[in-house]
């Protein structure tokens, strides 16, 4: 009789109304929050996990010792023209670490934060998980903002980190003597580690662009590769088309077109007037991009 009636029991328990887990705990689990799931703590150390994370951070911290090598091994063919970044790139840390953000910002920078935002929504689709975080459930605009929010301290984290390596390696290799501009004006070198640093935030802002324009392709694609892709391949055609002059000021609304112009800090005295306008273009192109992410991933069937 007893035996029956734990049976009778048990049958009760496992037929009611409920989860999964009421099976073997004999209470039913709290429900999901939409509001708490996907914190940002998990997804951002689940990125930092991922090889891809690494290997970018590890070529970051390479690129400055990869010029210096490539610096050790140049011939110095004595020529007699005038002084370029090139040329005064071996003069101190605060020379080394312009030089290493003008070699790296019209491509290898792109490509990291291209990376980072094309990588978010389009990877999780690749990998067939992407139905599944919308099924746990996190809201749709939750998840887009919760991976934009990450791969946007990844950036940033990447995009500082460039010049820091970079300001050290020179620091070590070539002294900390004063920053000399082609123009011929000098600076301190603390004074010099402030500009260079205001330059890197102002790329930061630039290439906010090219991680709206990521982002809307990761939502709108299932190939990871295709959304880096495509968003490297706009700016790369976007600095083509910049080299026209006969454009005029149509070149002025191209995305790419102010992005040198963080070059204004080398000089004693700043004009701000181009960083102003690329700054503001830069954020008007992201605005718009990302707000077409955000409707088309609301909108968009989720088939994997």
């Amino acid at each position: 009789m007893t035996d029956r009636t734990a049976t009778d029991d048990e049958r009760q328990l496992s037929t009611r109304r409920g989860h999964v887990g009421d099976l073997v705990a004999g209470e039913a689990a709290p429900p999901a929050v939409p509001g708490r799931t996907l914190p940002l703590r998990t997804e951002l150390a689940r990125q930092l996990g991922r090889r891809r994370t690494q290997v970018v951070f590890g070529l970051v911290l390479a690129m400055p010792l990869i010029l210096l090598a490539a610096f050790s091994l140049g011939d110095d063919d004595g020529r007699a023209s005038g002084p370029n970044l090139v040329d005064l790139a071996s003069g101190s840390a605060a020379n080394f670490a312009v030089f290493t953000l003008f070699a790296s910002a019209s491509f290898l920078l792109v490509v990291l934060v291209a990376l980072f935002f094309g990588d978010t929504v389009a990877s999780e689709a690749s990998w067939s998980s992407l139905r599944y975080l919308l099924a746990v459930p996190v809201p749709r605009a939750r998840l887009l903002r919760q991976k934009a929010i990450v791969a946007g301290l990844l950036s940033v984290a990447a995009l500082l980190l460039l010049p820091v390596a970079a300001l050290v390696v020179g620091a070590v290799a070539y002294g900390t003597g004063d920053l000399v501009s082609p123009i011929g004006e000098s600076l301190p070198f603390w004074t010099a580690v402030g500009r260079v640093m205001l330059g890197s935030v102002f790329l930061m802002i630039q290439l906010s662009w090219v991680a709206g324009l990521a982002l809307l392709l990761s939502v709108s694609t299932d190939a990871p590769l295709g959304a880096v892709g495509g968003a490297v391949m706009a700016s790369i055609v976007s600095q083509i088309i910049d080299q026209i002059e006969d454009l005029g000021v149509i070149r002025n609304f191209l995305p790419t077109h102010y992005g040198d112009a963080w070059s204004a800090l080398l000089a004693t005295d700043v004009d701000w007037a181009d960083m102003t306008y690329g700054a503001f273009s830069a954020v008007c192109y992201a605005t718009v991009f990302m707000a077409a992410a955000a409707w088309r991933f609301t909108r968009k069937d989720i088939t994997s």
